[in-house]
Formats: C-alpha cells, structure tokens, sequence
C-alpha cells in the first residue's frame, strides 16, 4: 500500500473505518461500568467518579496518545500489527526480540478467543431486563455458530453493512449518554485526574478497579492491526468521533448510577439500565449486532496475524484460502475451528459475561507491553529523540504494569483460561521457530562450484535413464554461489538425477509486506540456473505459479529454451517436462542432541504432522512432486568402535 493511500482521508474511508478497526473498543460499554461496579456492591460517588477518572484518561494516556498518535506511525508500507512491527525492528539485528514478538502475538490471539462470547453475552443478556428467565446460553452458541461457519464464504458482503451499523450504534452510545448527562452534568468533574488517584491509592481495594478499568482499552491494539485496511489518517480522524460518543455513554452511565447512589443493583447493567423502557429491544437489537462486528473484526484480525506468523516462521503451514477478490480478505479454517471451539468452550465454562470479565484482559495487556517494548526498540531504529524514547518507557511501562499486576487479580477467577490458552499458543510459535534454528544448524552447505564439473557429466550420461527435462529444487542456501549438501546426495546419489537443466530456487521472506520481485542468475547457461524470490511476509508463496511466470518471462527474453530435449518431441517443439523436488528433514534415531533440542523439534515434528506438507505450502501440490526424506543429520562413521573378527 502506498503511503498516499494510507493517509487518504475519505467519507467512505471514514465509514469503513468505523465497522472494521472500532468494533472491539466499541462494544466496551456494554460491560466497563458493570465491571466497575461490581457485582452485589453498593454505589457510591467515589468509586462511580474515580472509575471514569481512570476510563477518561486511560482513553486518552493509552489508546489516544500511545496508538493513535504515536504506534501508527510505527507502519511497514502501510501495514500495522505486532508481527509487522517485529518484521520492522528484527533488522537491528537483536536476537531475543523474537520473544516479546511471540508473547505478544499469542496472547492477541487468545483475547480473540475471548472477544466474541464476552460482547455477544453481554449484548443478549440485556433480553433480561424484560423477562430474567431467558436463557441466553443457546442464543449466544446459536449466534457464534452462525458467525463462524460464514467465514468460509467471505464476508464482502456483509461487509458493506459493519461501518453503518456501527455508526448507527456509536450515535445510539451519544445520545443515550446525553440523556443522562444533562440530568446530572456535574458528573464531568471525574475528567479531574484527582478523582482517579483517590480511588486507587486512598479507597480500599481500589487499585484491583483497573482490571475492569483495562476493559475499556482492550480493542486498542485493533487499531493497529488493521492499519493496512483503513489508513493511518482514517483511523486517527475517526477516532476523534468515536472517543467522544464512548466518553459521553460511559459518563452518561456515571450520571445514571449517581442518581442511584446507595443502591444495591445487583445484575443490572447500567448500559442497559439508561435506555428508554420503550426502547431496550431495539437497543438489544443493535447491541447485538456491533458485538457481532465485533467478533467479526477480532476473528478476520486472527486469520491476518497467523497468516504473517506462517510467513514468519512462527506458525506451522496451514491452508489459507482467499473467499473473496477483496484485498486482505483471507480464511484459514483450521484456525476459524480452533477459535469456534474455544469460544463455546468459554460460553459453556463461564455461562455469563460477568463471569467472562473475570478472564478477560488479563492476556491482552501482556500484548499491550510487548507492544511497548518493540516500539522502543522501532524508536532506537529510527533515531528518535533519546529523552522522548525514555519518557515513553517510562509511562507506558508504569502504566501497563500497574494493568498488569490489577488483572493478576483475575488469575483465580478465570484468568488462568487465557493464560492457558496463551501459552498454548506460545509453545506452539516458540517451538515452530527455534527448530528452523535448530534444523540450520545441522545444515551443511557447499560451494556448487565445485560440483558444476559431474552436474554437466551427469546431464550428458546417456547410460543413466533421464529423470527430468527440468529439475527443480527447492534450496535454503541464502548464498548464491552455495547449495545443500543434501541437494547434491540427492541427485548424485540417492538416485542419480539426470536432467537438461537443474533449476535451484530460493525463498526470501522479506520484511515488506507486499514485495514481490525475483532475480535469476545462469550458473552455466542452459544447464544451472538459480531463481531468487523476494516475497513480502504477507504474500502467499504459490511456487508453482510463481516460477512458471518466472520462465515465461525468460522464454520471452531468449535467456533459456524450454523445449523438450527429446529429440521427437523437440522437432515438434513440445515444452520440456519440469519435476520439483522437495526434501523433508526428519529426525534420525542416532541424531544426539541436547535434550531442550530434543523436546523442541519432538513438538515439531508432531506440528508438522498435522499440518500442511511441504509440496502443499509451496502450491506444488498440481505439479509433479518428489518428496524426499532425508535424516537431518548423519552420525559420523570415524566414531563406530566396530571390530572385524576374521
């Protein structure tokens, strides 16, 4: 994306805007203020004005300045999120920061997870105002089973309908506020940050208020994600709108629960509680369809995020499908199953929002810090004002600690089933990751110029029956002048290949979202040539599509003759037949490792199980394809005490 495009601002930008990037931090209302309160607890004014001390300036501290102002700066041609921004930093070479970028992106997924039963709960359960016997539990399975199967249809047209819901329900979150506020309008002293300090440090047990507090921010790192699909300026502008209607609902709720202070309301959520008795259905209605977006955008945001860990290397290689010719649009069913299982297990566990805002935050704020700790690290990078840098540190370390250390608070009360699954989202990328390490090191690579010689002997070896007009391998060897030396077993070796050309070809996963360019260099003309393609992390890596474009483009400019070396087929000009050889590394039993090794690449080996072959990612699954296992390393001959007995 241009950076033009990115900074567009538009009537139809502004609306999309609003149904994709604000549906998560949108829907908040519906449960923040519930949260505050607590259940079975009695209203008072310190808490009610402390509370949206702390929701106004965590607005302004957190989503405002932090993403808004300064993380959307942080883009990779245009495109935002945690991977993106790793994609960025990774290049000042620091090892570990693989880690935070992990971390961070697991427990994004996680909230994901729990995204869609909190906000549709919440939404349904307002039906209980007018009878407290409906049961919502089947409601919200039958709603979110509805959601999930859609996927792998796309959703370009419904699509078209989330900016007008949303702005219809954000206006609705205004004037309802309003309504309120102008019964009590001194409600607005709780911008006073004073009012927030004394809840915390001075109330009893008020600093453990943050972990609901934190709710109200939980969408921001939306904003981020889905910058490539709305714009830096969109999302800023829009944000001015949006921040202002959430403000006036959630202090037009203060107004309410003011006016009823003393009271004990036990289940009654105050979002509810403002609307018009004439009005609730209509308002249930609405509810539940801005926390469908919601849901919406949280899982479209999961299938963007695995889909940039695939090209990364911290997810193993899934079938990704594209339902619609809409940019960006993608559908990855086995992570829709994964996320449709775990949000009916949480419905199922949980039974009600309440309950489900015990769990809830406790993941994404670990997403929050190492968000922050990456954004340094960009800061350093780009030579940002070294007092700024610490400044910005210092602040947001401080404050998503402080949220940190509230929302442990969680841990007993259900906290812990995001942190599960996080961390099972965590062994997964972190043992996908460190055994591509783990497996280089065992790689052995030489200098293919010393093998150019039997290459050219083998291709003229009439005795050996022809494998393949055109062979093509597969190669990590970043080094053009190199090869594996497993390249070389295989085809002089393990079964001598004869081939008129040997083609090597090289992925490069580039920090750019979007690159697409590649690079050939003849070896030995008409006999060795190596293709090197630069891919964006966000491009899908089709092979097969790719490297036949890359051959029509050197049959037009005469830099190769594909036609079969069969002399009968030659003088008919018939294109030359091209078989793709692909070798999976397996772990051999005499394969000694250090035992940490040996548990990473035991988890691998189970992943890689499960899911997509070798031939499958690299789209050569149409082609003619030869798989070939090979040990990833050999034991050493010299150290086999062996002795002949005669």
């Amino acid at each position: 994306m241009s950076s033009r495009h990115n900074n567009a601002i538009s009537a139809g930008g502004l609306l999309i805007t609003l149904g994709i990037i604000f549906g998560d931090i949108g829907t908040s209302p519906l449960y923040v203020m519930k949260a505050i309160i607590g259940e079975g607890q009695i209203i008072t004014s310190e808490v009610v004005l402390g509370g949206l001390s702390c929701i106004f300036w965590t607005l302004t501290l957190q989503t405002t300045i932090k993403y808004i102002i300064i993380i959307l700066k942080a883009d990779n041609k245009g495109e935002g999120g945690i991977f993106t921004l790793f994609a960025l930093v990774r290049r000042i070479k620091i090892k570990w920061l693989y880690i935070p970028a992990i971390i961070g992106g697991s427990t994004l997924l996680a909230d994901g997870m729990i995204t869609p039963p909190i906000s549709v709960a919440s939404a349904v359960e307002g039906l209980r105002i007018l009878n407290e016997d409906i049961p919502t539990i089947p409601i919200v399975i039958f709603i979110l089973a509805i959601l999930f199967i859609i996927q792998q249809f796309g959703t370009k047209f419904v699509g078209k309908f989330f900016g007008p819901v949303m702005l219809v329900w954000f206006s609705m979150l205004a004037v309802l506020g309003v309504n309120q506020i102008t019964e009590n309008a001194w409600v607005f002293k709780a911008v006073n940050p004073l009012y927030g300090y004394k809840l915390l440090v001075l109330h009893p047990g008020g600093f453990w208020i943050l972990g609901a507090v934190f709710l109200c921010t939980t969408g921001a790192e939306a904003l981020y994600s889905d910058m490539g699909h709305c714009g830096r300026n969109n999302i800023r502008t829009s944000w001015i709108f949006v921040k202002a209607t959430l403000l006036l609902n959630y202090f037009g709720q203060g107004a309410w629960l003011l006016n009823h202070e003393g009271s004990n309301l036990a289940d009654i959520n105050p979002f509810f509680a403002i609307m018009p008795s004439w009005f609730l259905v209509v308002g249930v209605i609405i509810a539940t369809f801005a926390a469908i977006i919601a849901s919406q955008a949280m899982i479209s945001g999961s299938f963007t995020l695995i889909n940039e860990a695939i090209r990364l290397n911290f997810w193993p290689k899934v079938k990704v499908k594209f339902p619609t010719d809409l940019k960006g649009q993608i559908y990855i069913p086995s992570v829709n199953w994964i996320l449709f299982a775990g949000c009916i297990a949480i419905v199922l566990y949980f039974k009600e929002s309440s309950k489900m805002e015990a769990a809830y935050g406790l993941a994404i704020v670990m997403t929050f810090l190492m968000s922050t700790m990456l954004l340094v690290f960009y800061m350093i990078m780009k030579r940002w004002n070294f007092i700024f840098i610490a400044c910005v540190f210092l602040l947001y370390f401080s404050i998503e600690t402080s949220f940190l250390i509230a929302n442990l608070n969680k841990l007993a009360h259900g906290g812990w089933v995001t942190l599960l699954i996080a961390s099972v989202f965590v062994v997964i990328m972190l043992a996908w990751y460190l055994a591509r390490k783990i497996k280089n090191s065992f790689v052995e690579f030489v200098h293919l110029k010393d093998y150019l010689g039997l290459l050219a002997d083998l291709s003229n070896d009439l005795s050996v029956p022809k494998f393949a007009t055109h062979l093509v391998y597969l190669t990590s060897a970043d080094n053009k002048s190199e090869i594996e030396a497993k390249v070389i077993y295989s085809i002089m070796q393990k079964q001598p290949k004869r081939a008129d050309i040997y083609w090597f070809v090289h992925v490069d996963v580039t920090d750019e979202p979007y690159r697409m360019e590649y690079t050939v260099r003849h070896i030995e003309t008409n006999d060795i040539i190596r293709v090197d393609f630069k891919l964006g992390f966000r491009i899908e890596p089709k092979i097969n599509l790719l490297f036949r474009k890359v051959v029509e483009d050197l049959v037009k400019e005469k830099e190769v003759d594909i036609t079969s070396r069969y002399e009968s087929l030659n003088k008919n000009n018939v294109i030359g037949d091209f078989k793709f050889v692909v070798l999976e590394k397996y772990l051999g039993y005499d394969t000694t490792m250090p035992f940490y090794k040996k548990i990473v690449l035991d988890i691998y080996f189970v992943l890689k199980a499960l899911s997509m072959s070798e031939e499958k990612a690299f789209g050569l699954d149409t082609s003619s394809v030869l798989v070939e296992k090979v040990p990833m390393a050999i034991a050493d001959v010299h150290d086999v005490k062996l002795k002949r007995v005669y």
